[in-house]
């Protein structure tokens, strides 16, 4: 086992390998910007070394800086969190090439399921239905505009590269093909140095279901169950589950089996995510590979009793999985919020600044993971998410209470935040009943009121 282990990263998931090194005994090292001296996850460490300036490409986007940081703590290992460099396949190479051990996936591995339209080929190789659309990268506009018109539309310009929504476009008709082609593809290129573009048949209403994977250098792979994570804006997930109230026992076994095999297909190790798109009548394609760490891994964890991050470690260490298929259930149900330091009225704009009172939530089948504390300043640098709120219960509807009262208790002082948003989904018939795609949160902006911000804040927390 690792000696000591820099963290590549910051916020909740640095805090939350931090502590999973600490419970197995490995020593931590932190890096942090300029703009983070005060961060939790800089006082928690062991050691911390400061890499940069506040905006991430000066900071935690330096590879160099951070091999560097490395060197200086004579650290074993670096853990990449998610975001940032954590599918960045040079980085990989890197240190491998400084004798550090990348907690994740092999280079090859992060280069090959990170280009979509080679996941979408090894997925083929593997049995599992995709999505219609090009045949690969689309060269030139004009014949992707004449593939659209075969495939039929609406379709979905997609990046080959990155994720998070950047470089995404829908397109209703030929009209506006070319227009939103070349939007897609500027902003691709602008976000992830990689322009190229594809398409997929745009499914109407589907659910975003994807599966943790866990995978071992010795050959075992094992899945760790669904989570369902339709309740989406922008692409950006605010509300994720497991089980998922929409599958059934036998499309949940097809899936984890589909899911399994993609990975066995590409030589997959270390924890990952499978992600597919299900339609209303079940028919399920595969989408895309996450070769990292979930934000949401904790809703797996709560649910199955997996603990997903000691076994990152474990794994890439060399460690053998010791359970099978057949030993991992869901032990109970588990929802889990993202708290974001957002502004719901205003169409979910960031909000940073100074956090006053600050008081999380607690008590049986509580979990939150938060960086955020009284007197904390939230950068403008990086991403909004202040915290990730899990419930769990014996079933669904227990847990969906347990999360509306941990909500009602949640106190952050200083700045809008999507709190109350969250907890007037929680009351929603349609979610409390399971009954919900992707455009939920279109549907709910019906009936929700004008301010959200502020008339259903008052409603909620009078």
């Amino acid at each position: 086992m690792f000696e000591k282990v820099l963290i590549a990263n910051r916020g909740e998931i640095a805090l939350r390998i931090i502590r999973a090194c600490k419970e197995m005994g490995i020593k931590t090292m932190a890096v942090y910007s300029e703009a983070d001296v005060d961060s939790l996850h800089v006082h928690l460490a062991d050691e911390a070394i400061c890499i940069g300036r506040a905006p991430a490409p000066e900071s935690y986007l330096r590879s160099d800086r951070i091999l560097a940081a490395a060197e200086v703590g004579s650290v074993d290992a670096i853990h990449p969190g998610y975001g940032f460099l954590a599918e960045n396949a040079k980085f990989a190479e890197q240190c491998s090439m400084c004798n550090l051990t990348f907690i994740g996936p092999g280079a090859a591995v992060i280069r090959s399921m990170g280009i979509k339209t080679n996941a979408k080929e090894v997925a083929r190789r593997a049995g599992v239905p995709t999505t219609p659309g090009s045949d690969g990268v689309i060269v030139d506009e004009l014949a992707g505009l004449e593939a659209a018109k075969k495939t039929g539309f609406p379709v979905l310009l997609k990046a080959v590269a990155g994720g998070g929504g950047k470089g995404m476009r829908l397109v209703h008709g030929a009209a506006t093909f070319l227009k939103e082609f070349n939007l897609a593809r500027t902003e691709a290129e602008k976000n992830y140095g990689d322009g190229r573009i594809y398409f997929e048949k745009f499914i109407e209403g589907p659910h975003h279901i994807e599966f943790q994977i866990l995978a071992d250098r010795h050959g075992n792979v094992v899945h760790l169950g669904e989570r369902d994570c339709s309740v989406q804006r922008r692409y950006q997930k605010l509300i994720e589950e497991a089980p998922s109230p929409f599958l059934t026992q036998e499309l949940r076994e097809k899936m984890g089996a589909a899911a399994v095999r993609i990975a066995r297909e590409c030589g997959y190790e270390n924890a990952g995510t499978v992600e597919f798109l299900v339609d209303g009548d079940g028919n399920f394609y595969f989408m895309e590979m996450n070769t990292r760490i979930q934000v949401e891994h904790g809703v797996t964890e709560e649910a199955t009793g997996i603990n997903l991050v000691q076994w990152q470690l474990r794994v890439a260490s060399g460690e053998s999985i010791p359970f099978q298929q057949g030993d991992i259930s869901f032990r109970c149900h588990a929802v889990e919020c993202r708290i974001n330091a957002e502004d719901p009225a205003k169409n979910f704009a960031p909000r940073p600044g100074e956090v006053g009172l600050y008081y999380a939530p607690g008590g049986y089948g509580i979990r939150v993971d938060s960086h955020v504390y009284g007197g904390y300043r939230i950068p403008q640098y990086y991403d909004s998410m202040v915290a990730k709120v899990i419930a769990t219960g014996e079933d669904r509807a227990e847990a969906l209470r347990r999360m509306d009262t941990a909500l009602s208790g949640y106190i952050i002082r200083g700045m809008p935040t999507t709190i109350s948003y969250q907890r007037a989904i929680m009351r929603d018939h349609g979610f409390q009943q399971g009954i919900y795609t992707t455009k939920f949160i279109e549907e709910f902006a019906s009936r929700m009121p004008e301010d959200p911000s502020e008339k259903i804040c008052q409603e909620l927390n009078s």
